[in-house]
């Protein structure tokens, strides 16, 4: 049967050091910080031995480094996917935030420049339409014949789950925690819900 695995980023760099935010070039793009860089290789030793075929990330920095490192261990690239991207929340963000090119992460990460998304997030988002995004990204993505890691954020991750399982009630997504699940005969099932016991 078909497996899923999906995780949050781990941490942020603006999150240890607030003033990184008031000189960056790329002020809601943040990269990962040294303990997020610890909490990913850790993530990704705990998924060493899974049998994940492919790996969606937000296009996001911090998604891509985090998904980066569990790439490095299992040996496969990174799709960009933008329909687990960040919520694009006008209060959170004054404008849609800049970010890297699908180019200039290649040049750090294996980035598989042939896929290409039909997915888009439009600044500015409500939640439903977050949700609405994220859940039909995860009915698009899981219903290929293939088992797969996806990272994104916070509430990505909550809507891509609950896209998939609409009886998951709403959880908190804490920072590198991974979720597992698995395809059933008729429905998928949630094994693991945001777990965080290899950090």
């Amino acid at each position: 049967m078909p497996q899923l695995w999906i995780a949050r980023h781990a941490n942020r760099q603006d999150f240890v050091d607030p003033r990184w935010f008031e000189t960056a070039d790329r002020p809601y793009d943040p990269p990962l910080s040294a303990d997020g860089w610890q909490q990913a290789r850790a993530l990704a030793q705990r998924l060493a031995a899974a049998p994940i075929h492919r790996i969606y990330a937000s296009p996001f920095l911090r998604t891509v480094q985090t998904a980066a490192a569990i790439a490095a261990v299992l040996g496969v690239s990174i799709r960009l996917e933008p329909g687990l991207g960040e919520w694009l929340h006008p209060d959170w963000m004054p404008a849609n935030p800049a970010r890297l090119s699908a180019t200039a992460l290649a040049a750090h990460f294996p980035i598989d420049l042939a896929y290409c998304s039909p997915a888009t997030a439009v600044y500015p988002e409500t939640e439903t339409d977050l949700l609405t995004r994220t859940a039909a990204t995860a009915q698009r993505l899981a219903a290929l014949p293939e088992n797969q890691l996806w990272v994104g954020h916070e509430r990505s991750v909550f809507g891509a789950i609950s896209g998939l399982v609409p009886t998951v009630p709403p959880v908190k997504v804490p920072l590198c925690s991974l979720s597992h699940l698995q395809k059933g005969s008729d429905c998928w099932q949630v094994l693991t819900l945001t777990d965080t016991t290899h950090l």
